[in-house]
């Protein structure tokens, strides 16, 4: 028993072996160059020739670096005979871009090429009217496989699996197993997915029961039952599970395939290490990107888009930017006295500031690979209070020999001195829990957090300081 891969398309030529470039390499260069150039020199058929050799990815990366106009004659060039995996390695902006470009049938065509688990991340992210278009071409068995993925909660593992996998029940042999395997491969129109490293044990009910990697059956004999060396002991991955729990399952027990199963526990399909690689990616890049308060695809937005999406992160900064200004204003007589905490202010804003952000990446990336978790948050707690407290006290001895040199008063050093400590001492208990109270009440940590920790860390700086200069020194 085999899943239906995507239908072979005899009208399209048969695929050849492209050659994989590093652009940004010295065996790269030429090529880049020698694409741009042959079309700067009007030669657009050698042009096309070189971009057919070159790996989609290459393609992907060439599209990146042209600019518009020379992007538009790129995807003419392609469109004869596009692949619809270049697709896949486009950031969003640029897929949508292109697909805009190409004819639906023809795009719908070279989707149809694409494992079904590609085709819908491809089609997942595009605009409605464009999703319509290129389903409405698809062939039949495809589009169903298709529509069923899109069913599937965005960002869970029923839109990561691939439809194509190999299953066949536990009572067949290895010989069976193999010419059964061989027999497929030489069909014209076969099922078996291009590629695939375990096959699928099931009942009559289609439930998984075990697993079998290709090696233990290429080292078996031909006489041996597969139910006597299947894997028992096996992942199923429920079809709606976060697409991030997925990737720590592959993580923490090496999984190299995994199969996906209904509630039921019915195979439905199968998610693979390289689909993984692609999620810890996206997941990583969307973390670092939002603690930044920037988009994803901001570096191919106009720049109206561009401008428009981070204003909203720093008109959220400006209301935190006046907070701290209304308690720097509370002590404005304190520093019309002695000016030199104007110059001193922004050292015991700018320390608390940075720490936090550092005691901030941790805990976020703990968050995110599950190491920080409610049995263990107090001591990952206590252990950044004590490392802001360490570093506070020894900043404090700087900071504060410095302005006492710098100034000639002792008392401005201590002052500042003890501001570092109780700066520091905030940054890192606040830069550990409020990502966790974050995470705990459902919002994402990444986005919201450093908006909260910068607040705290500069009113709690400017607060300490010209509180004890106001206290001390007047």
């Amino acid at each position: 028993m085999t899943h239906p891969a995507d239908p072979h398309n005899p009208d399209r030529p048969e695929e050849q072996p492209r050659r994989a470039v590093e652009l940004d390499g010295s065996t790269g260069a030429p090529e880049m160059l020698r694409v741009f150039g042959l079309m700067d020199d009007g030669d657009m058929g050698g042009a096309a020739n070189l971009l057919a050799d070159l790996h989609p990815s290459d393609v992907a990366d060439l599209l990146e670096m042209a600019d518009e106009d020379r992007r538009e004659e790129m995807v003419a060039l392609l469109r004869p005979v596009f692949d619809a995996e270049i697709l896949t390695y486009l950031p969003l902006d640029l897929r949508e871009e292109v697909v805009e470009r190409l004819e639906p049938k023809a795009l719908a065509a070279a989707m149809a090429e694409l494992d079904t688990d590609d085709a819908v991340d491809v089609i997942q992210d595009l605009e409605a009217e464009a999703q319509a278009e290129i389903l409405a071409n698809l062939p039949p068995e495809t589009r169903a496989l298709v529509e069923e993925g899109l069913t599937y909660p965005e960002y869970s593992a029923g839109r990561l699996m691939g439809r194509e996998f190999v299953s066949v029940p536990e009572f067949w042999t290895v010989g069976g197993l193999l010419d059964y395997l061989r027999a497929a491969a030489t069909q014209d129109e076969s099922d078996l997915p291009e590629e695939f490293y375990d096959i699928f044990i099931v009942d009559p009910m289609h439930r998984v029961v075990g697993s079998v990697p290709l090696s233990r059956v290429l080292r078996a004999r031909r006489g041996v039952k597969l139910n006597e060396i299947l894997h028992e002991d096996i992942h199923r991955i429920p079809v709606t599970m976060d697409q991030e729990e997925v990737a720590r399952l592959f993580r923490n027990y090496g999984l190299v395939s995994a199969p996906v199963v209904d509630k039921g526990g019915r195979l439905l399909g199968a998610i693979t290490v390289d689909d993984v690689v692609d999620v810890i990616e996206e997941e990583a890049e969307a973390d670092l990107l939002a603690l930044g308060g920037v988009g994803e695809d901001d570096l191919y937005r106009a720049v109206w888009d561009t401008a428009r999406s981070r204003f909203r992160w720093l008109a959220v900064n400006v209301v935190t930017a006046l907070f701290a200004a209304s308690v720097i204003d509370l002590f404005a007589d304190t520093i019309a006295h002695i000016v030199a905490l104007a110059v001193l202010m922004p050292i015991v804003a700018s320390m608390g500031g940075n720490a936090g952000t550092q005691t901030l990446t941790v805990a976020v990336r703990a968050l995110a690979t599950k190491e920080l978790t409610p049995s263990n948050a107090a001591r990952v707690i206590s252990k950044e209070v004590l490392v802001g407290l360490l570093n506070g006290l020894a900043l404090a001895t700087i900071v504060g020999t410095i302005a006492y040199i710098w100034f000639g008063n002792g008392l401005i050093g201590m002052v500042i001195g003890c501001a570092m400590v109780v700066n520091l001492f905030c940054a890192g208990l606040f830069g550990a829990l409020i990502p966790f109270l974050l995470d705990r009440m459902k919002i994402d940590p990444a986005v919201a957090s450093s908006v909260f920790l910068t607040t705290v860390t500069d009113v709690v700086g400017f607060l300490s300081f010209l509180g004890l200069a106001t206290l001390v020194l007047l």
